[in-house]
């Protein structure tokens, strides 16, 4: 295992999120995605000119990814909607029916499928799952009784599939036929053991690396392929939710953090709270799947 304790990184947008998460990069814009949860905002950042634009959408956001037909699709508490301003329709329902949850963090895989899970509010209730959008809107319940299902990815080979419930403080894996989507064989791949943090985002390399972003860790730990701690990357920022790699060849890797709760001091110590952050993780990334929807 290495250990960066002085990790070099740039920030990209100063710290204004209160909460901000998902980050997803779209390559059709070169840009990337990312929200800020309870602020109601969809980020999109432009490495070219180094800007970040917001857009107010009606409710609390969860996840942003590109379509493939163009546009974005987001979560908010009761679904997938599509990104319009504060009208942002629905598109498809998931878990509406649940009103002590809301959807959380979000993917697609190679065949366009948009995976999203749900949390529930009190952090504590069993009552989340995990949801799987086909590309003809159909919905397919994969798992049921997490409380908040957080990171999630693939291999290289989309033959294993990572998933985080959060206070499990655990990686999860499962078998993964790419054709259907179908999962199988639930195990651990490892477990985060750092006092007073739990998982939260991830993000898969191309040589199956799985980096985690460890929310109340203050950095990133990258797993091998066989779930051995491969790296620990120390970053100024306790509440670190989540990591995205971007870019023209895919070997920036975008972090990003949170300040909502924070005290006054603790603010004074951590700055960087609630900004967007990149680094080189010295090897390059997957890329991030259009939803086919």
């Amino acid at each position: 295992m290495t250990r960066s304790p002085s990790t070099e990184f740039d920030v990209v947008v100063e710290a204004c999120a209160e909460l901000g998460e998902g980050p997803r990069w779209d390559a059709a814009s070169a840009t990337l995605l990312w929200v800020d949860i309870p602020c109601h905002r969809v980020h999109r950042y432009d490495p070219a000119t180094g800007t970040d634009t917001e857009e107010l959408v009606p409710g609390v956001v969860s996840l942003a990814l590109p379509r493939a037909r163009g546009g974005v699709v987001i979560g908010l508490p009761d679904g997938v909607h599509v990104l319009d301003g504060e009208r942002s329709p629905l598109l498809v329902p998931i878990g509406a029916e649940r009103t002590a949850t809301r959807t959380n963090d979000g993917a697609c895989d190679a065949a366009g499928r948009l995976w999203v899970g749900t949390m529930a509010l009190d952090e504590e209730s069993p009552l989340g799952g995990l949801y799987r959008v086909d590309a003809d809107l159909s919905v397919a319940t994969v798992l049921t009784g997490t409380v908040i299902s957080n990171g999630l990815g693939w291999s290289p080979s989309g033959r294993d599939f990572y998933f985080i419930d959060s206070p499990t403080r655990r990686v999860d894996v499962f078998d993964c036929d790419p054709e259907t989507g179908a999962l199988a064989g639930r195990r651990r791949f490892a477990a985060v053991e750092v006092e007073g943090a739990v998982p939260d985002g991830l993000a898969v390399d191309a040589e199956g690396g799985v980096w985690v972003a460890v929310h109340g860790g203050w950095g990133l730990r990258r797993y091998a392929p066989d779930g051995d701690l491969a790296a620990i990357v120390d970053l100024p920022v306790a509440r670190v939710t989540s990591c995205c790699f971007g870019g023209a060849d895919l070997r920036d890797l975008y972090v990003t953090t949170r300040r909502d709760g924070l005290s006054a001091g603790e603010l004074a110590d951590q700055p960087l709270a609630g900004a967007l952050l990149r680094l080189d993780a010295g090897v390059a990334g997957l890329s991030t799947h259009a939803f086919a929807g």
